[in-house]
């Protein structure tokens, strides 16, 4: 359910999405290579030889990451040179994949005039939905987003109409799947004036992506 709550999409410094995490060693000149899926980055401008191993390695299926810092006495201060410039790169990334997979449900961008950045919070928007229940009398409805520095994204709702409901939470679905990140999930205590109206899903979301 993706009405009357918050969520976090929750960051996994072991999970880095490839694409991203290849603008991140471009922008830093660090050199990487593909080869079966793999992505290794064995370059990354280091005092020491590697010889012939790599600083990390990332599954392009599962974007889940491997780290060796046993060659390099310096390798823990570039695995965060190179976090910092995924992280940066990763709300931008973030925010990118959320628009798209709720705008291909139908939903439309609304912005936050009331948000001003700071170090933590670098972007805050909403999504709005409309229902196509002619007996909805709250037809409108939005969720909240915050996309921290990370690219931890945070949202919350309150009352969507059941097809809004749906849509969203196929959305969400979705975004998980891009982003590598679970999403957790806070309930709200729900009106009462609510209960009668809230139905359960009909469906069940399977994510094109994974076709």
């Amino acid at each position: 359910m993706s009405r009357f709550e918050s969520s976090r999409f929750a960051r996994n410094s072991n999970v880095m999405n490839a694409d991203v995490l290849k603008s991140a060693c471009d922008s830093l000149g660090w050199k990487y290579c593909l080869s079966n899926n793999i992505l290794t980055v064995s370059d990354a401008n280091q005092r020491q030889n590697m010889y012939g191993e790599y600083i990390l390695q990332v599954n392009l299926i599962t974007n889940k990451v491997r780290y060796n810092t046993y060659y390099t006495p310096d390798a823990t201060i570039k695995v965060e040179e190179l976090q910092k410039k995924f992280y940066e790169l990763n709300a931008e990334y973030a925010k990118k994949s959320l628009l798209q997979s709720f705008k291909r449900k139908g939903f439309t961008y609304l912005s936050n005039d009331k948000f001003q950045p700071t170090d933590e919070e670098v972007y805050s928007f909403f999504m709005v939905g409309r229902s196509h229940d002619k007996t909805e009398d709250e037809p409108i409805a939005q969720i909240k987003f915050v996309i921290l520095k990370d690219g931890t994204i945070v949202t919350d709702s309150d009352y969507l109409p059941n097809d809004v409901n749906e849509k969203a939470h196929a959305a969400m679905d979705e975004l998980e799947f891009l982003l590598g990140n679970k999403r957790v999930m806070t309930k709200k205590v729900i009106p009462s004036k609510y209960l009668h109206k809230m139905k359960p899903r009909r469906v069940n979301y399977i994510d094109s992506c994974k076709k």
